[in-house]
């Protein structure tokens, strides 16, 4: 584990899509049946273009991006309505998580979610696979206006965790997300996930670690 040992920290929090959950790949679909709707086919960089945006500044994006005339409220309730059906039913937690939130629990480590998605689907993805109440802090999209690579959200839920961020240990499965736990002054460990596997070289190259699954940290 790149002597990454999980005795000396005090919290580990997770990113979301991609990381804690097998869930990128739904979104891209999405995207691409989203703005069908409105009659506007999906840009080839769309995906590259959104990556790291909070849940909010995604919805502001694409309503100034394409002329969305819904409100940022409207965009973002949509989303929710497309994505809770696959969350619920065809999002599987990443290969070992569940033993490794049981690792975490048995060293009496704090845990909490720095997720740029909303709210709503955070609680829904994480009461689906009966881990909702493990995580002593969730924060979303919806709350931290500024998103990755900024701090904002990292900072936040160390600070409701009552953990410093040099004690605190991230997952997170993109460029973005990784530059954002970095720069909250966190140890990153960088997730593989087929949806970012275009730039494994980077993410190996800002991350403290790299890791296929978590079960490298059960052994």
């Amino acid at each position: 584990m790149n002597n990454i040992h999980l005795d000396d920290f005090e919290a580990v929090i997770f990113d979301l899509d991609g990381s804690l959950v097998d869930s990128m790949w739904m979104w891209k679909a999405i995207d691409i049946e989203y703005l069908k709707k409105h009659g506007i086919e999906a840009p080839d960089t769309l995906q590259k273009d959104i990556g790291g945006r909070s849940f909010i500044e995604t919805a502001e994006y694409f309503k100034e991006r394409f002329g969305i005339e819904d409100s940022i409220e409207q965009i973002g309730d949509d989303w929710n309505r497309m994505a809770w059906d696959k969350y619920t039913n065809e999002v599987p937690l990443k290969e070992g998580v569940f033993e490794f939130l049981g690792l975490c629990d048995d060293k009496n480590i704090k845990l909490g979610i720095a997720s740029s998605n909303s709210t709503e689907l955070i609680e829904q993805v994480l009461a689906s696979h009966g881990i909702k109440g493990r995580f002593g802090s969730v924060k979303s999209g919806t709350e931290i206006l500024k998103g990755k690579p900024a701090p904002d959200v990292y900072l936040a839920v160390a600070d409701e965790l009552g953990a410093e961020p040099s004690k605190c240990l991230v997952f997170e499965d993109l460029v973005d997300g990784i530059r954002a736990g970095k720069n909250a002054g966190m140890t990153v460990v960088a997730v593989s996930d087929d949806y970012s596997r275009h730039s494994d070289d980077l993410k190996k190259e800002l991350a403290d670690c790299y890791i296929e699954d978590y079960r490298g940290f059960l052994i």
